[in-house]
């Protein structure tokens, strides 16, 4: 009666040294092969650097040829080195010091190459301060401007001592104007005379508009729209030389008293007006009528044209 109980217990026993004597011998077996691969990977010579750009756009900021040159002779001396001796802490750190690098990064791959991947700056505007120029990012590091490359970017002119900060105040205007079309394609810069006057300066020669502080975006280019679509097709584009919405619920345009000097050089005779009238008919609005005769001069600045009812 007692012989079933004692031959299932000593089945039991030898079941669970079994099991454990499979668990040593893996174990064993794979701690040589890591200690083998481990060798093997100590050394493993290294085969060469690949450089890869992570830059999606088709401005080609950051080249990897230029980053091969500023890494020296980093590149022609890593071929043939252990890859355990090759010093991936000061690649990145050489290449973090470019001010058009956002990140670097550089691991050891199994096939023996090196890759380095590169975070280019991604630019927004560019700055003309005095006799600097530069490009800055979203957090207004600036980047050195180069006559090897150009970057089409809003164009910011004035006087800047802290970049950080003219980026945290100025980019959502940036930002509002790149992302409409009629806005977009009539300013070409971006004037600061002072915190409380930012102004645009349009494509329309002799004409300014003072946008006041960055910021009522909507209610702004709101009075500025029936400005050009109301009151310029009838007054005429060059009647006025600065247009301002800097105080609420107001548009002040202040009248031309000098005529417009020719310029300079002229390539082409266009009316200007009709290239303003093509854009705001691409953007679908009546642009209104044909320019008028010259109109007597005055400097009293015109109210904003009335809603109508």
């Amino acid at each position: 009666m007692n012989e079933r109980p004692r031959r299932q217990g000593r089945t039991r026993i030898s079941r669970t040294f079994w099991h454990c004597l499979t668990a040593i011998v893996l174990l064993a077996y794979l701690v040589t092969a890591l200690s083998l691969s481990s060798e093997a990977w100590s050394e493993r010579r290294c085969a060469g650097l690949r450089i890869a750009v992570n830059d999606t756009t088709s401005m080609k900021f950051v080249t990897a040829g230029e980053l091969a040159r500023e890494l020296g002779i980093i590149p022609s001396r890593a071929k043939g080195m252990r890859l355990l001796d090759i010093d991936t802490d000061s690649i990145e750190r050489i290449l973090s010091r470019i001010d058009k690098i956002e990140s670097a990064q550089a691991v050891r791959l199994s096939d023996g190459f090196v890759l380095v991947n590169v975070d280019p700056m991604r630019p927004v505007a560019r700055v003309f301060d005095g006799d600097k120029s530069y490009y800055i990012n979203r957090e207004g590091k600036r980047i050195s401007a180069d006559a090897r490359y150009h970057i089409d970017v809003p164009v910011i002119q004035g006087r800047i001592a802290d970049t950080q900060s003219m980026a945290r105040d100025l980019l959502p205007l940036i930002d509002y104007i790149s992302a409409d079309s009629l806005w977009n394609s009539l300013v070409s810069m971006i004037k600061i005379d002072s915190p409380t006057d930012v102004m645009l300066v349009p494509i329309i020669r002799g004409q300014i508009i003072n946008f006041g502080t960055p910021d009522n975006f909507d209610n702004k280019f709101r009075r500025l729209r029936r400005m050009y679509t109301e009151v310029l097709p009838v007054k005429g584009w060059n009647n006025y030389d600065t247009i301002s919405v800097k105080w609420s619920g107001q548009i002040v345009a202040t009248r031309r008293h000098k005529q417009l000097s020719r310029p300079a050089v002229e390539v082409e005779e266009v009316d200007e007006a009709d290239d303003i009238g093509t854009m705001l008919a691409a953007d679908g609005i009546a642009p209104g009528t044909a320019l008028p005769g010259q109109k007597p001069r005055s400097e009293k600045p015109i109210p904003a044209a009335k809603p109508h009812k």
